[in-house]
């Protein structure tokens, strides 16, 4: 009975999908990024200068439209080079590469901030599901399976010590009205957070949690065509 009234909800595929990109996917690249992002900063110490943005920025966005190209995205975001492949045998397949990119982001000041960053795949299943009519998932469902896929990979992650501080979840809505620059906006904003988390630790004070970062309680996940959830940031960008 609870399985049917989980299938009727559709809540068991966000969890599928969550748990699945962690143990098929993060599980596996997560440990390996800081020594990526080591060896590269031996080459180039100017480009990634701050040690608390070596990690693997996911980006989430609850309208599930994924980009396949950052770049074209947002002009103020610029490949810069791929870090160092890891390989191993998968399910069958010899030699997979598991790689990452590394992405300059500028910000209105013109400054430019480098970080390993992509989207969260498994959001591109949801929104070709919401234009299956097999699926018949509705834009609303839709955003309640982002808020779900979000939950439940936050929670995932937090009880991974192989993952501990090799991630940052960002999380956000788009704008109704586009705006040129929101994501490379979002980026710079977590990357400043990072930034200052680190002067906090050099100087010995504790670092705070950004007010603004999304806690899984927060997400509402019965959301409705009148009650569409507010920006997820307060920060007034």
């Amino acid at each position: 009975e609870m399985s049917e009234m989980s299938e009727r909800s559709k809540q068991n595929v966000a969890y599928g999908l969550a748990w699945s990109y962690y143990v098929g996917y993060l599980k596996i690249v997560l440990p390996r990024v800081k020594k990526s992002m080591e060896e590269l900063s031996r080459g180039n110490p100017n480009l990634l200068a701050c040690r608390k943005t070596w990690k693997l920025h996911i980006l989430v966005p609850l309208s599930c439209d994924v980009y396949d190209d950052l770049e074209k995205a947002d002009s103020n975001i610029q490949y810069v080079t791929d870090l160092t492949e890891t390989t191993l045998a998968r399910a069958g397949t010899k030699n997979r590469v598991y790689k990452h990119s590394l992405y300059a982001i500028r910000d209105e000041e013109n400054q430019l901030w480098h970080c390993a960053v992509e989207y969260a795949t498994p959001l591109q299943s949801l929104h070709a599901m919401s234009q299956d009519e097999c699926a018949a998932f509705s834009r609303e469902e839709r955003l309640e399976q982002a808020k779900l896929f979000y939950r439940t990979l936050e929670e995932i992650l937090k009880g991974s010590k192989e993952c501990a501080d090799a991630y940052r979840l960002i999380a956000f809505e788009e704008p109704e009205e586009a705006e040129t620059h929101f994501l490379s906006s979002e980026i710079v904003w977590h990357l400043r957070q990072e930034h200052h988390e680190e002067i906090a630790v050099l100087e010995g004070s504790h670092p705070h949690s950004p007010s603004t970062a999304l806690d899984s309680a927060e997400l509402n996940l019965q959301v409705s065509v009148s009650d569409l959830p507010q920006p997820l940031r307060t920060d007034g960008f």
